[in-house]
């Protein structure tokens, strides 16, 4: 039972590189069918910034080596697509200067933790002339709302992490030194959790927001029928009659 941690590796800035988004879609994929992992951390190097997103020096060299504008940016997409949608909680922590794929990234990521000082979060592409790429405008739409996303994008805004905290774009705010070792903490908690029964979870709230009540309650049913009578289920309805911490995934 692992919760392994994803590090962007080019501190100070820690730029996505087109060798980086290769290496991280194969990792991606690694753990979302390795079945002793549970949970997955995204951070980076360093305490400065979590990523200012995309090496601009490589757009056009990377575009053409993926085949054009389109096959470059579906690669992008479909790396966070996997990591939304593995069946396996993701925590990604915010600090420093979190622009562009910076927050598109870990938008794709179940949870969001900001560091209390010196974060700098939001989709400045408008200053560049261009719009987010990575499915940021529409993940942040569906995160925060349509008038905090407009907001954030048409101004250029880089808010602080309890500004984030305020919009609900993070889950918690703690102190930069504290920040890393806590999402760790974190994600070991969530992977003490019994594993179908987060899948199914996971798989009954995703894109709940365009789902109707009674989709929702057919994807909650599925759930109850994935759970019903497993290992788990059992040894969470011993652990409370014996009144004691449950030991799932055994």
């Amino acid at each position: 039972m692992r919760s392994p941690c994803l590090s962007i590796n080019d501190d100070p800035l820690n730029r996505m590189s087109v060798a980086f988004i290769d290496r991280l879609e194969e990792v991606v994929e690694q753990l979302a069918v390795d079945d002793d992992v549970r949970a997955v951390v995204i951070t980076a190097e360093g305490t400065t910034n979590f990523s200012v997103g995309m090496n601009l020096k490589e757009l056009g060299s990377g575009m053409e080596a993926k085949g054009g504008p389109d096959p470059f940016f579906d690669q992008r997409l479909r790396v966070i697509k996997r990591i939304e949608t593995m069946g396996k909680p993701s925590v990604a922590t915010l600090f420093g200067y979190c622009l562009g794929g910076g927050l598109e990234l870990p938008l794709g990521c179940t949870f969001r933790v900001a560091a209390a000082e010196g974060a700098r979060i939001g989709l400045p592409e408008m200053d560049l002339g261009t719009v987010p790429a990575w499915g940021g405008s529409a993940r942040l739409a569906k995160c925060v709302g349509r008038n905090h996303a407009i907001d954030m994008i048409l101004r250029g805004k880089k808010i602080t992490g309890s500004e984030a905290l305020a919009i609900g774009l993070v889950n918690e705010v703690w102190p930069i030194d504290e920040l890393k070792d806590r999402a760790i903490a974190f994600a070991a908690e969530l992977a003490r959790q019994p594993r179908l029964a987060v899948q199914a979870v996971l798989e009954a709230l995703h894109d709940a927001e365009d789902k109707t009540l009674d989709e929702l309650l057919a994807a909650e049913r599925r759930g109850v029928h994935a759970t019903f009578g497993t290992p788990d289920a059992a040894e969470g309805i011993l652990a409370f009659l014996e009144k004691r911490e449950p030991r799932f995934n055994q």
